[in-house]
């Protein structure tokens, strides 16, 4: 498939126009490692790298390429990998909060439609993880869909429990049940799969995402094992995000499984993940209402009356925290950063003020001696 039919519009044209003035090429990213790529460009896929414009110019993690993304390459010449020099504006991003102890952000795919949210109906079902990805899938500015996989693996009594679980907080997301190992249920995914369209896969370690790929794409492409048994909590058989154009011309992100998701900059997407909660704040007679402990609230009054489930009002505490906590140590960076600056430039500045205080007592000496 030509990359130019990979989500390439009249919109790209138009970003990209400055870049083609430079001599340089568009592309697509369709693989990312820790610090490789591969970039399908012209008729092929090659391979490439961050360039010295685009890393000089980088102030984050988040300024760095990422799949899905369309950016300028060089053009042939010599041996050695293509120079990814700049990075068109993202339409849409799914982000979050890099691993480790760095408040910084990861951009997991970009530019995308559509985010497959998976999870299993299997013993590791959990409708709280669900509330988590899909606050940052309404924050991408992607549309979600819960695909809820393995329903091979739940019994008929315990099925119609479970999607009832998800209803209730999946509000207007669309929900599927299927099971990506009989192929049962895929018919329902037809609507996404569009010509030119990128979907995004995510969902935790064994719930069935190599296997939903391999089948959309007709052969075995990604290793798939089996769960471990008692939780049915999965390996890391995918090792990195990669781009896969489908027999019908849509293109599939698929993604390692995410043991932890911890949010970033999501206070919208917790809004509309949370439209219920927020609609029943609107009844509170206190407008900074926090729906622990003040008199006349609307939101505990409904779970109150059994209309909201307690466990989703704590979830939503949870994550509200969760915000808060990063709000916070987002300042703290920022305030660091502005202080380290400060100091250099102080530095600098004694450094500069030093020579000229030198160079005019040196002046003076010498006028002095002649």
């Amino acid at each position: 498939m030509a990359w130019q039919a990979m989500g390439w519009n009249e919109h790209w044209e138009q970003l990209f126009a400055p870049h083609a003035a430079q001599g340089l090429l568009p592309g697509r990213v369709v693989v990312e490692h820790r610090s490789s790529y591969r970039v399908a460009a012209e008729a092929e896929e090659m391979a490439a790298e961050v360039g010295g414009k685009l890393r000089r110019s980088a102030t984050g993690r988040i300024d760095f390429p990422a799949v899905g993304d369309f950016v300028a390459v060089t053009p042939p010449g010599g041996n050695g990998p293509r120079k990814i020099q700049w990075l068109l504006p993202r339409r849409t991003a799914f982000i979050r909060q890099a691993v480790g102890e760095r408040t910084e952000e990861q951009v997991v795919a970009a530019n995308i439609d559509t985010v497959f949210i998976i999870s299993a109906l299997d013993n590791d079902f959990n409708v709280r993880r669900l509330e988590r990805y899909l606050t940052l899938a309404w924050e991408s500015g992607a549309q979600p869909v819960i695909l809820l996989n393995k329903a091979d693996l739940c019994s008929a009594e315990l099925l119609p429990v479970r999607l009832a679980e998800v209803e209730r907080i999946a509000l207007t997301v669309p929900t599927h049940h299927l099971s990506a190992l009989t192929a049962n249920g895929m018919e329902a995914l037809a609507p996404y799969l569009l010509p030119g369209q990128t979907i995004c896969m995510l969902g935790s370690s064994g719930v069935g995402k190599s296997t939903l790929i391999n089948l959309l794409l007709g052969q075995q492409i990604q290793t798939t094992q089996e769960v471990r048994p008692g939780d049915d909590r999965g390996k890391h058989t995918t090792t990195h995000r990669e781009l896969f154009v489908l027999p019908g011309g849509a293109m599939m992100i698929d993604t390692p499984g995410m043991r932890e998701l911890r949010l970033w900059g999501a206070a919208d997407g917790l809004e509309t993940t949370f439209s219920d909660i927020e609609a029943l704040a609107a009844g509170c007679r206190f407008s900074g209402c926090s729906h622990e402990s003040e008199a006349h609230c609307a939101v505990r009054l409904a779970v109150q009356r059994g209309q909201l489930q307690p466990e989703r009002l704590t979830s939503y505490f949870k994550l509200k925290r969760e915000l808060r906590y990063l709000e916070s140590r987002q300042s703290e960076r920022t305030s660091q950063e502005r202080k380290r600056t400060e100091k250099l430039t102080g530095k600098l500045t004694g450094k500069l003020t030093g020579k000229l205080t030198r160079g005019a007592a040196a002046r003076r000496d010498g006028d002095s001696r002649d």
